[in-house]
């Protein structure tokens, strides 16, 4: 399997009968649970051309290839502090501290929350941006007193 970039620095997969793929695209099967694990390599028809079952196991330079092109194409802020929220009822807006940097989102509905783990939130904003709570006991006594009013 050979998948690189081409002079443009579009990802350029060519297959074992040689043939050439471009316009790609590579989706996670499980982008928060096993975000290593479980990659699919799509062509612009969206099949699937390739299957990565973990990046692990990958060697390192097309390992890193994947997971720089990753990076580019997804956009999870992971909120670290809640600085704010403008009302408990919902639509609400909330002033939170990202990994990403300051940002505001509307929560229209608080079932816009959701658990993934016991201490693992997702939270998807009403633009559709998701933001990410890895590790609610880690928040703050201020952002953990604000969160519980929605849980």
């Amino acid at each position: 399997m050979n998948l690189s970039k081409d002079e443009h620095g579009e990802l350029r997969y060519t297959d074992s009968a040689g043939n050439i793929h471009s316009e790609l695209s590579l989706v996670r099967a499980y982008p928060i649970s096993a975000p290593d694990e479980g990659i699919s390599l799509l062509g612009k028809d969206g099949h699937e051309l390739a299957w990565f079952a973990n990046l692990a196991e990958l060697p390192i330079a097309l390992s890193t290839l994947i997971k720089a092109e990753l990076a580019i194409c997804e956009f999870m802020p992971v909120i670290t502090r809640i600085d704010a929220v403008s009302s408990f009822a919902t639509p609400s807006t909330w002033t939170v501290v990202t990994d990403r940097g300051d940002a505001e989102m509307v929560l229209k509905a608080e079932d816009q929350i959701r658990r993934l783990t016991q201490n693992k939130l997702l939270i998807v904003d009403g633009q559709g941006i998701s933001f990410l709570i890895g590790d609610v006991d880690g928040l703050d006594r201020h952002s953990r007193k604000l969160l519980d009013r929605f849980l």
